[in-house]
């Protein structure tokens, strides 16, 4: 297992906030992830969930739209490469907001339980001509 990437030690020069909606999950199913925890509030409670989680793809899409914008000014061509640690759980619903220091590093925090759902993210522009 590779180390964490370690965040700078200084506030983020950047945050960007991503409300997700409560019948999200229901969408991502589309996804290729069947998987009932995301949708059975029983197979949920089962696994000691409150309520059905949020797909970790769709966790990880808002981390990245938020750094598509903030460090690419939604230029594509320069969006290279993500790497992060999932910490937490995300509920349909909850706002993600997305910590983005000029270097790359991130984190992506729900605001309503400050809790990181996405830890010691690294984000590497590609090179462009």
């Amino acid at each position: 297992m590779k180390p964490p990437h370690p965040l700078p030690d200084t506030a983020p020069d950047h945050v960007f906030d991503t409300p997700t909606r409560p019948e999200q999950a229901l969408h991502y199913r589309w996804n290729a992830d069947p998987n009932p925890l995301h949708l059975d509030p029983r197979v949920a409670a089962k696994a000691g969930f409150d309520r059905p989680i949020l797909h970790g793809l769709c966790s990880f899409g808002c981390a990245a739209h938020a750094l598509l914008a903030v460090l690419c000014d939604y230029d594509a061509d320069r969006f290279g490469a993500m790497d992060g640690r999932f910490t937490a759980v995300v509920y349909p619903g909850e706002t993600l907001r997305t910590e983005i220091w000029r270097d790359g590093s991130f984190r992506t925090r729900v605001l309503e339980r400050d809790k990181i759902a996405i830890g010691n993210g690294l984000f590497r522009q590609r090179e462009t001509a």
